[in-house]
C-alpha cells in the first residue's frame, strides 16, 4: 500500500483592499449582483462575475425553486450565459460572493460539488484555467489559480474514452 496526499494552494488576502484593481472590480461585481439573486427560501444570495478573455464581464446569480432540486447555483447560471452569449470565449477569472439575511457575510464561500464539476468541464472545454476569487461581502479573500484545484480526482471526459 502507498499513501498519497492531495493539497490545495491558494492566495489569502486579509480583505479586498489588498487586491489589484482588476480583481477588486470583478469581486465588487459579484458582491453587487447578489442583490439580484432569487433566494426566497434560504435568503442566501450568491453572485458570480466572470472576466472573459475578450475583456467583458458577465454575471449570474443563484435561482431557487420551491422544489429544491430545481434550484441552480450562480456559478452554473454564469457558465450557461457565457456559453450562449460568448461561445468559445474562455473565462479568465471568476469571482463568487454572497450575502445573507440570517448570517454574517464576512467569509469566503466555495462552489458546491456540482459547480466544481461544471467549472472543471468549462476549463477543459476552453483549454484554459479559470482563476477563482472567493469572498463574502467583506473579510478575507481567497484566490485559487485553477478550478481543477477545487476538484482533485475529478471525473472527466478521459474516463469516457475507450
Amino acid at each position: 500500500m502507498e499513501k498519497k496526499q492531495i493539497s490545495l494552494t491558494y492566495e489569502l488576502y486579509n480583505n479586498s483592499s489588498e487586491l489589484n484593481e482588476q480583481d477588486l472590480n470583478l469581486l465588487n461585481h459579484a458582491r453587487e449582483v447578489t442583490a439580484q439573486a432569487y433566494a426566497p427560501y434560504s435568503q442566501f444570495h450568491v453572485g458570480a462575475a466572470a472576466l472573459l478573455a475578450n475583456g467583458q464581464i458577465i454575471t449570474g446569480t443563484n435561482q431557487e425553486n420551491a422544489a429544491y432540486p430545481v434550484t441552480i447555483c450562480a456559478e452554473r447560471v454564469l457558465l450557461g450565459i457565457a456559453a450562449m452569449l460568448h461561445p468559445n470565449t474562455p473565462i479568465h477569472t471568476l469571482a463568487v460572493s454572497f450575502s445573507s439575511e440570517h448570517r454574517d457575510a464576512a467569509n469566503p464561500i466555495s462552489p458546491c460539488g456540482m459547480c466544481r464539476q461544471a467549472l472543471l468541464e468549462y476549463e477543459g472545454r476552453m483549454q484554459q484555467p479559470i482563476r477563482i476569487i472567493l469572498s463574502g461581502q467583506s473579510g478575507q479573500v481567497y484566490i485559487i489559480e485553477t478550478a481543477q484545484q477545487l476538484l482533485p480526482l475529478a471525473f472527466t471526459s478521459n474516463e469516457l474514452k475507450a
